[in-house]
């Protein structure tokens, strides 16, 4: 059984117990900050959607897209 914690790794007391935490045999932390959220192509669209890489179409042509 996994269990997932998320911590604030700002504070001093934080950084101890992840210290602590790193030396337990059983315990495998890894770091969220450098993990992406969703998939490539799904990045690639936000990423393009925040430069301004995007264009209007209307809802009738965005339906006909997803029901063909």
């Amino acid at each position: 059984m996994e269990i997932v914690l998320k911590i604030d790794q700002r504070k001093k007391e934080a950084k101890a117990l992840i210290e602590y935490l790193k030396n337990l045999p059983f315990v495998e932390i890894e770091n969220m900050s450098n993990k992406k959220r969703y998939n490539t192509q799904t990045e690639k669209a936000i990423d393009d959607a925040r430069v301004g890489k995007t264009y209007a179409t209307s809802l009738e042509e965005l339906r006909k897209q997803l029901y063909s």
